[in-house]
């Protein structure tokens, strides 16, 4: 079998003349021998709906012996015309002759520039599987070189007759391959990457938002467990939509005041967001009983208050939504119901795997369950590596199943010494982590510095600057309306708590510091990492680090999370 490079393409779900180029990368791999390499651009597919290596070459057959083979493919229908072969895409037609020729010319001058002139050798090769040539000599490209459907279950033995498995070895061969797979491998660039991953991910994310608002029953009461990035995000928002759309008053309710505040940026703006806590807060405030946000019972106040307050219509809907129903307490649900009106519908959204405070999951009797085990957020290897670590500490974990497109992310894990100063060598060691994230193309506004601490327990809580970056972070203050301030910076500062429910293109998981691994620890571990979209970069003790290494699981002692995420 041959090698092909980039190696992961099987992996790819590729629509459109991606499939078909797949379908080549399949029967080249099968019917070429190992002593041949085939360079292709599929691997990049998921990014853009470009398909090239070089110009207008899909892939780069080299041989043994270092001599190099472009093929183009044109599926689909092509026009046999006076000037040559031409490829009509919309209203534009380009000569397929002119092209091919163009990146010939273009890999000479590179591979004269990179090995001089006369040390190499490059074929060409035209493969048209849906159209026959009737006319070859005015197709513009050597006759012998193109194969139609007339010919494409020949297509490796051409190849292989045009680059002889037993020749010399050039000179150069081994430096055709670094150069070819040192082109393939340059640095994408990271802020066309986030768009990019934005908009895939959201599409491919968007089943779950499809196929589960086409349930019907009565009463609607639908528990959908998902995991991280499994799409309910996207659910909730089109879910509040649609209500909208009929003319009905939709609320969303989630746990973490960071999320609603996410929520409400997206939702439409008929829609009712908030959290728990800022709920309570609303309702108590509408009926002149005002919270003492002074108190240290602030949140047991709320939650008493709210249980108390009678209900009018003003603060009863049509369609509800719960978000991080797994962050719930049992009494809330009875607060809630009393927000429904008649034949109002209810959707329970959670994630039991990032359940960091422990709660047993509330009774909801005579509800439709629907579960999605799919995550479409996280890059393949760091799901796999999510799995491997957290897995046995949580066996639900082991059931994750990636749908992402994208892999071969590179998490980067950076340790520090807990036992010298151990502040200030994390503080350091999340500095070089920011540098290394610029280094890679992300901007400051697309990185969260994310700490697997609570707020009062983080020694970045109260900076303002890490090195030369800002930090935007929560003050712990709110203002008179319970609205909570930031400090002004560049670069978002969170804790794990605050930050469930929310994603970045690159996450610097920092604080990772822990004596033995238990589930609380491993569950924080799979909610910080599958934060990250793109990179994840994990600053570790020395300590902490051996665990993450050797997937060693042991008793701890108990942790107590702060309820910091909720805020109001």
């Amino acid at each position: 079998m041959a090698r092909i490079v980039p190696d992961d393409w099987k992996s790819l779900a590729a629509t459109g003349a991606a499939s078909r180029e797949r379908e080549t990368l399949a029967l080249l791999e099968e019917a070429l021998p190992a002593d041949y390499t085939v360079y292709h651009g599929v691997h990049w597919t998921r990014l853009n709906q470009n398909f090239s290596v070089f110009g207008e070459a899909d892939f780069v057959v080299v041989s043994l012996a270092g001599r190099v083979m472009i093929v183009e493919q044109k599926t689909g229908f092509l026009r046999e015309t006076p000037k040559g072969l031409v490829k009509v895409y919309l209203q534009t037609e380009r000569n397929v002759a002119i092209a091919l020729a163009h990146t010939v010319e273009g890999l000479h001058r590179r591979f004269t520039a990179a090995f001089g002139a006369g040390t190499y050798f490059i074929e060409e090769l035209l493969y048209c599987p849906d159209h026959i040539v009737k006319d070859a000599a005015i197709a513009g490209v050597n006759p012998a070189r193109i194969v139609d459907a007339t010919r494409k279950e020949r297509l490796a033995q051409i190849i292989r007759e045009a680059l002889p498995e037993e020749e010399p070895r050039l000179a150069c061969a081994s430096k055709i391959h670094h150069f070819l797979a040192d082109e393939l491998a340059l640095t994408p660039d990271a802020s066309a990457l986030v768009g990019q991953a934005g908009t895939l991910v959201t599409r491919l994310a968007g089943g779950l938002a499809t196929w589960a608002r086409r349930l019907e029953f009565s009463p609607f009461r639908l528990r959908v467990i998902g995991t991280a990035g499994s799409g309910k995000t996207q659910l909730a928002v089109q879910v509040m939509k649609d209500a909208v759309a009929r003319g009905q008053r939709p609320l969303y309710v989630c746990f973490n005041r960071p999320l609603a505040d996410h929520i409400a940026r997206v939702a439409p703006p008929e829609a009712k967001v908030a959290n728990y806590h800022q709920l309570c807060d609303w309702v108590a405030r509408d009926a002149g009983r005002e919270p003492d946000f002074q108190s240290s019972q602030v949140f047991d106040q709320l939650e008493t208050l709210f249980a108390d307050t009678p209900i009018g219509p003003r603060w009863q809907f049509d369609v509800l939504i719960v978000d991080e129903g797994q962050d719930f307490q049992q009494p809330w649900v009875a607060a809630l119901e009393r927000l429904l009106r008649p034949g109002a519908a209810w959707w329970w959204l959670e994630d039991p795997l990032q359940n960091l405070y422990m709660r047993e999951p509330v009774a909801l009797p005579g509800w439709t369950t629907l579960k999605e085990t799919t995550n479409y957020r996280s890059p393949r290897d760091i799901l796999d590596y999510v799995r491997e670590v957290v897995g046995a500490s949580v066996p639900v974990a082991a059931a994750l199943v990636s749908g992402s497109p994208f892999d071969g992310s590179d998490i980067s894990l950076s340790v520090y010494d807990e036992t010298k100063h151990a502040a200030d060598t994390c503080i350091d060691a999340t500095k070089r982590a920011i540098t290394q994230a610029l280094s890679l193309g992300f901007r400051k506004q697309d990185i969260v510095v994310l700490s697997f601490r609570g707020r009062e327990g983080s020694v970045m809580t109260a900076l303002d600057h890490l090195g030369p970056h800002r930090l935007r972070s929560f003050t712990g203050k709110y203002d008179l309306f319970g609205n909570p301030e930031y400090r002004e910076g560049d670069v978002l500062f969170e804790s794990i708590y605050r930050f469930k429910g929310q994603a970045a293109p690159c996450v610097i998981f920092t604080e990772v510091d822990f004596d033995s691994f238990d589930e609380r620890i491993a569950r924080k571990l799979l909610v910080g990492a599958t934060r990250a979209t793109l990179k994840l970069i994990v600053v570790a003790s020395q300590r902490a680090a051996r665990h993450l290494h050797l997937r060693d699981a042991k008793e701890i002692r108990e942790i107590k999370p702060e309820r910091e995420g909720q805020g109001i």
